[in-house]
């Protein structure tokens, strides 16, 4: 009796994969619409999970799924390039158990992601294309260097306090902004061993080293505030009272395209200017800002805030009605927000702010 041999075809089927990714090893939990497959660890490579969704599911259609982290979006970049449908997800809007919150390992959340993702419960994230990222990343890293920078300074006034080594009140002034007077008065101080003032020199050398290469930085963003791609957005946004070159380019980079947030609503969720809220039946309360936002646009938004408070006629005004009936760091988040309407205006119409319109 003759056998015949069957090859395996998934056309038309689904097949669901979630992603625990880690540096060097993945979690991954594969399902079909109706059953499990396997959940199992593998080495971090997307071509040898293509490689075994081709062998196991041939002529599939294959969906992936992972958290924001540590990789960014190469692994999102990669199984799009085998033909996989990839998304990426923020790790707090994956639904989990209350199991699965308390006994936490990379095998459950890969089933967790997985499960997820074939019931069409999770929202990808936005991914922008590869040259705001990269100007993204040098905006971030500016911002690096001015903790740096700031936090050395400290360290060298800390010392000095330590020491009962006083600030000259001639240089009192030139101390907070840190002239050249006042670091040429550091490299004079000596303590009375030869290796005391070893704190001193070093820390003022990074402090300069980190200095110089922070110059060379705004040099380079200016050079690219400048060009085509950015010139008439960054003009636009300038116009705006509290927003400067690098406030605009942050906005750029972490944006990309406002027209990606339907109202003004959704970008205040994305900066983080909307309040917690807790309802139950006939109870409700509006709690602080939530803390879930953007760390690098919110803070920046709300200096900037405080700028226009005092510049701008219309904000000046609207802040000191606020103040009448709330504390002022509860003003300037609703000035903030305002902010935030005038910065989604003028980057959706392209066109430059006017004074007084409120």
């Amino acid at each position: 009796m003759s056998s015949k041999s069957r090859q395996l075809d998934f056309h038309g089927q689904n097949i669901y994969v979630g992603i625990d990714a880690h540096l060097k090893n993945w979690g991954v939990t594969i399902l079909l619409e109706n059953i499990s497959h396997k959940t199992f660890s593998m080495d971090p490579s997307s071509e040898i999970l293509s490689n075994y969704l081709n062998h196991h599911f041939p002529g599939g259609t294959y969906y992936t799924a992972y958290e924001a982290g540590f990789c960014g979006y190469s692994i999102h970049k990669s199984l799009e390039d085998y033909g996989i449908k990839n998304i990426i997800v923020n790790p707090a809007d994956i639904p989990t158990s209350d199991k699965e919150r308390k006994q936490k390992e990379d095998k459950r959340d890969s089933r967790k992601i997985a499960r997820s993702l074939r019931n069409g419960e999770l929202e990808a994230i936005y991914i922008p294309c590869q040259s705001t990222l990269e100007l993204r990343g040098l905006v971030r890293y500016r911002r690096s260097l001015v903790k740096d920078i700031n936090r050395n300074k400290t360290r060298i006034k800390a010392f000095l306090h330590f020491h009962g080594i006083k600030i000259p009140n001639e240089l009192e002034s030139a101390s907070r902004h840190w002239s050249s007077n006042f670091s040429s008065w550091l490299e004079t101080i000596r303590l009375t061993t030869s290796f005391g003032h070893t704190v001193i020199t070093n820390t003022l050398k990074t402090v300069h080293l980190l200095r110089a290469v922070l110059l060379t930085i705004n040099k380079e963003l200016r050079i690219i505030a400048k060009s085509n791609n950015y010139v008439n957005k960054v003009n636009c946004l300038t116009s705006i009272p509290g927003i400067g070159l690098i406030t605009a380019l942050s906005f750029l980079s972490e944006l990309e395209d406002i027209n990606r947030f339907k109202c003004l609503d959704k970008l205040s969720s994305y900066v983080g200017l909307v309040p917690t809220t807790n309802s139950s039946g006939e109870s409700e309360k509006v709690g602080n800002i939530t803390p879930r936002s953007n760390k690098y646009l919110r803070g920046m938004l709300i200096e900037s805030a405080w700028i226009a408070a005092r510049i701008d006629p219309a904000m000046a005004l609207a802040y000191n009605n606020l103040c009448k009936r709330m504390k002022a760091n509860k003003a300037i988040v609703r000035i903030a927000k305002k902010l935030l309407s005038r910065i989604r205006f003028v980057l959706k119409h392209e066109t430059k702010y006017q004074y007084s319109v409120t």
